[in-house]
C-alpha cells in the first residue's frame, strides 16, 4: 500500500503539478471527496486478492516480482543503460509522454554518441550489465541499432543482458535473424502502437530468447487487453509489462475527453491505469494463463530509476569519509563546534588508530569531517552535527557551476559527473541523537521521527515506499 504523505508534502506536490500546467490544471479531473475513498478501497480489495499469489518488492512499488523478465530484473538492481537510438517514431499512440519527430543523435542520461567505441567505454565506466536501445521507434535506424548492440556484445558477450523496445512494425524474420546475430536476448513489443496485433511478437518467438510485450494500462481497452493476454500465452509470449499512463504537457491535449481521472503525485498520472493493471494481473492468475505480468507504476520508475543513476555518478565523486544512501544522495557529516571540544574529537580518532581516510580536519579548527563509523565512535558533547546531501549526475558538458570529474572516453571527448548540493541542516542536542539513531544506528524500526528537521531528511536517506497516495 501506500506510505501516506504528510499535509505539507502533499501541498507541495499539488503546487508542482499546478505549475507544470498551467491554465489547464483547472480543467483537470483530479480524484477528491468520496471517490478518493472508493478508489482507495477498491486498490486494497483487489491488493487483497493477490496478496497470496504475488510477490511485491522494491517498497510496495512494484508486483507481480515472482517471475520478471530478464531486463526488468537489471533494472531494478539499477545496472542499465536505456540508449535512445533515435527521437523519431512512425506511430501516433495518444499516451507518448514526448514528441518523437526528429532523429537526432543516439543518447542516454544526457550524453550524445556518434561513435560505438565511446558508447561502450560509457557501459564500462559505470559497470552497467544491462542495454536496451529505445526511440521513438529504433527500428527507424537500424543501422545503428545493429552497430551498437554489436559493439556492446563484442565486448561483453553474455555478461551483458541487451534488449529493444519497438512497435514491431519495421520487423520481419530476416530483421529478427540480424539482432539476434548481433547479440540481441530480448525484444519488447509496444502492440498498443498497433491495435493490439500479436503477428510480428509471434514471429519473434522461438527466434528471440526472450519476447516481452510492453504496453501502458489503457482503461478503455481492457476486453482487448484480456484478449490480448490470453493469445499471448497461446503464443508462448514470455512477459507482460504494464506501465501507469501519465499525463504531460504533450500529450494532454490527446488525454482530453478520455474518462479518466487524475492523481497528483511526483507527476501527474491516471487512477483508472493503475487500477486496470492490478486487474490484469489478478486476471492471469484467475485464468490460469501462465503469463507473468509486471505492474511498473510511475513511483517505482520515478523513484528507484532515478536513486539508481544518482548512485552510479555519486560513486565517481564519494570522499572516504561521505555516504551513498539507499536514495543515492551523498551524505556528508561535519562535527563543529568551540576549538577545544573538536580538537578533542580528532585526538581521540588519532589515538584510536582507524583508517585516517574516514576522517579529515576542516579548513578551520572548529570543524571536522567523519564517517558514520567514526562518528559513532566520538563523544559529541559540546559540538554540532552538520549534514549535508548533495547530487550527482551525468553531463556533456562542464557548467563550472559545481564540483565536477571529467571521463575521457576513446574518441578523446569528455563526460562530466558533476556534484550539486542540495540541503543541510545543522542539529544540536537530542537532534544529533534522533538522527544517529533513526539513519545511522538504525535503530527507530522505520518509526517517523517527531522531530520535523529530522523527518525532513528522509527523502535524501532512503527511497519513499509503496504505490503512489491517492489525492
Amino acid at each position: 500500500m501506500a506510505l501516506s504523505l504528510r499535509f505539507d508534502q502533499r501541498a507541495e506536490l499539488v503546487e508542482l503539478n499546478r505549475q507544470e500546467y498551467g491554465a489547464t490544471y483547472a480543467d483537470l479531473p483530479f480524484l477528491s471527496g468520496e471517490s478518493n475513498l472508493l478508489a482507495m478501497r477498491r486498490r486494497s480489495e483487489l491488493l487483497g486478492l493477490l496478496e497470496d499469489r504475488v510477490k511485491t518488492g522494491c517498497g510496495g512499488s512494484k508486483l507481480d516480482m515472482r517471475d520478471l523478465a530478464p531486463g526488468c530484473r537489471i533494472c531494478i538492481a539499477g545496472d542499465w543503460s536505456c540508449l535512445f537510438v533515435n527521437g523519431r517514431c512512425n506511430a501516433h499512440c495518444f499516451y507518448c509522454p514526448s514528441r518523437q519527430d526528429q532523429t537526432g543523435l543516439p543518447t542516454t542520461n544526457r550524453l550524445t554518441f556518434c561513435s560505438t567505441v565511446d558508447y561502450v567505454a560509457y557501459l564500462e565506466q559505470f559497470g552497467f550489465r544491462g542495454m536496451s536501445l529505445s526511440g521513438g521507434e529504433p527500428l527507424l535506424t537500424p543501422g545503428r541499432c545493429l552497430a551498437f548492440l554489436s559493439a556492446a556484445k563484442h565486448r561483453f558477450g553474455s555478461q551483458l543482458h541487451a534488449w529493444m523496445y519497438t512497435n514491431g512494425t519495421r520487423i520481419d524474420r530476416e530483421m529478427l535473424l540480424r539482432l539476434v546475430d548481433a547479440g540481441l536476448d530480448e525484444l519488447r513489443f509496444d502492440i498498443g502502437a498497433v491495435n493490439y496485433g500479436l503477428d510480428k511478437a509471434r514471429l519473434a518467438v522461438g527466434v528471440v530468447p526472450t519476447v516481452t510485450v510492453e504496453i501502458p494500462a489503457v482503461p478503455e481497452d481492457r476486453q482487448q487487453l484480456m484478449l490480448a493476454m490470453v493469445e499471448m500465452a497461446d503464443a508462448g509470449i514470455n512477459y507482460l509489462n504494464l506501465h501507469q499512463l501519465r499525463l504531460t504537457p504533450y500529450n494532454s491535449s490527446r488525454f482530453a475527453g478520455r474518462p479518466y481521472t487524475y492523481l497528483h503525485g511526483e507527476k501527474v498520472t491516471v487512477l483508472e491505469s493503475e487500477l486496470l493493471a492490478l486487474e490484469m494481473i489478478h486476471y492471469s492468475y484467475q485464468k490460469n494463463l501462465g503469463l507473468p505480468v509486471n505492474y511498473c507504476s510511475f513511483v517505482y520508475k520515478n523513484r528507484y530509476q532515478r536513486a539508481a543513476a544518482r548512485r552510479r555518478s555519486g560513486l565517481l565523486m564519494r570522499k572516504p569519509y561521505e555516504a551513498l544512501t539507499s536514495a543515492g544522495y551523498l551524505r556528508t557529516l561535519a562535527l563543529s563546534g568551540p576549538e577545544p571540544h573538536v580538537q578533542r574529537i580528532l585526538a581521540h580518532l588519532r589515538r584510536l588508530n582507524q583508517d585516517p581516510n574516514l576522517w579529515a580536519p576542516g579548513q578551520t579548527l572548529q570543524r571536522i569531517y567523519v564517517s558514520p563509523e567514526s562518528c559513532l565512535l566520538c563523544d559529541l558533547t559540546g559540538v554540532d552535527l552538520i549534514v549535508s546531501y548533495s547530487e550527482c549526475t551525468i553531463r556533456d558538458s562542464v557548467s563550472y557551476r559545481h564540483p565536477f570529474k571529467e571521463i575521457k572516453l576513446p574518441s578523446g571527448r569528455k563526460a562530466v559527473v558533476e556534484r550539486r548540493a542540495v540541503t543541510e541542516v545543522t542539529l544540536s542536542g537530542e537532534g544529533v541523537g534522533e538522527f544517529i539513531c533513526h539513519f545511522l544506528q538504525h535503530a527507530a524500526n522505520g518509526l517517523p521521527s517527531k522531530d520535523r528537521q529530522i523527518s525532513g531528511l528522509l527523502a535524501y536517506e532512503s527511497v519513499g515506499e509503496g504505490l503512489q497516495d491517492y489525492f
